[in-house]
């Protein structure tokens, strides 16, 4: 039995499960332990902690964890199911071998799973994203300031986003990869920033050891640059939830108050199952924080309910 079981531990549960404990809930976090941004050498924004690295900034929050008897980290561990079970939940945890399946009853969820993202189908982007291919222009764009700088993407939203990414450089070409997603207007607009729009469908990335040096068009054109972004496509990783459904955005976020309550009761949800936006971890770690605030306010009516009234005379 725990008070919450937290459900991811990138910032977001990270930070939440830390003010959880200091409130003296009990709390089970369960990490799958496969970040997405496993792939990001450095990461900026956060505040004494720019250019850190990722991993780090997790080892660190788990070690401080570590000192908190009322947390139990469960690692390399993934969520399975998400049941109703009276007013709580039961939380059902893969196991890493035969028989080793668990599962945990609580009052309270809080999914702090993040996403998964599937990028432009570009045979050699792993070989640079998150060395000199990035998808956080927020985080990143610093870093590649005054370079020529390719933006790879293939949703609506690109011709936005480049407009964004100008802020940074004066040398800005988008490349839809043959995707009709950007319109004669926005086109226009984009000139006239200086930004340009190849249409053509993208063949590779040209560069070595993590730093990318040209894209390559199917039509033999090539193109020299000193770094790049993507636009991902994004998918809240929330499977598991099973009959549960809570409201969503249009776009498949989940919807929450300011306190990050979803529509179903007992169920919260923070970082970037939420909704879409800068993507920092020192956002989700804020947003973590705001979430385990709320449910520390709403607890004690779960703790009342579930002991005998013998023992609150």
């Amino acid at each position: 039995m725990a008070d919450v079981v937290v459900v991811g531990g990138g910032p977001a549960g990270l930070s939440a499960t830390l003010n959880l404990a200091r409130a003296l809930v009990d709390a089970v976090l369960v990490d799958a332990s496969r970040p997405r941004n496993a792939a990001t050498l450095r990461s900026h924004g956060f505040l004494t902690r720019d250019g850190i690295r990722p991993t780090e900034l997790r080892a660190l929050a788990k070690a401080e964890l570590a000192a908190y008897d009322n947390v139990e980290q469960v690692e390399r561990r993934s969520v399975v199911s998400l049941r109703r079970n009276g007013d709580g939940f039961t939380v059902d945890i893969a196991g890493r071998g035969p028989g080793e399946d668990r599962s945990v009853e609580t009052s309270a969820v809080l999914l702090t799973s993040g996403l998964t993202e599937t990028v432009p189908g570009v045979p050699s982007i792993r070989a640079f994203y998150g060395m000199s291919v990035f998808s956080c222009v927020a985080c990143d764009a610093w870093d590649l300031r005054g370079k020529a700088l390719a933006l790879i993407g293939e949703t609506p939203d690109i011709a936005r986003r480049a407009v964004h990414l100008a802020r940074w450089t004066d040398d800005l070409t988008v490349f839809t990869n043959a995707a009709p997603v950007v319109t004669e207007p926005e086109e226009t607009a984009l000139a006239a920033l200086g930004i340009r729009v190849e249409r053509g469908a993208v063949a590779d990335l040209d560069g070595e050891r993590g730093a990318v040096h040209s894209v390559l068009l199917q039509d033999g054109r090539s193109f020299p640059i000193d770094g790049g972004f993507v636009r991902p496509r994004w998918h809240v990783a929330t499977d598991f939830l099973g009959g549960l459904h809570p409201h969503r955005s249009d776009d498949g976020f989940l919807v929450t108050d300011d306190g990050g309550r979803t529509s179903v009761p007992g169920l919260y949800a923070a970082g970037d199952v939420v909704a879409p936006g800068p993507q920092q971890m020192i956002i989700a770690a804020g947003n973590g924080a705001r979430a385990a605030a709320t449910i520390v306010d709403d607890l004690p009516s779960a703790r009342v309910a579930r002991r005998p009234l013998t023992e609150l005379a």
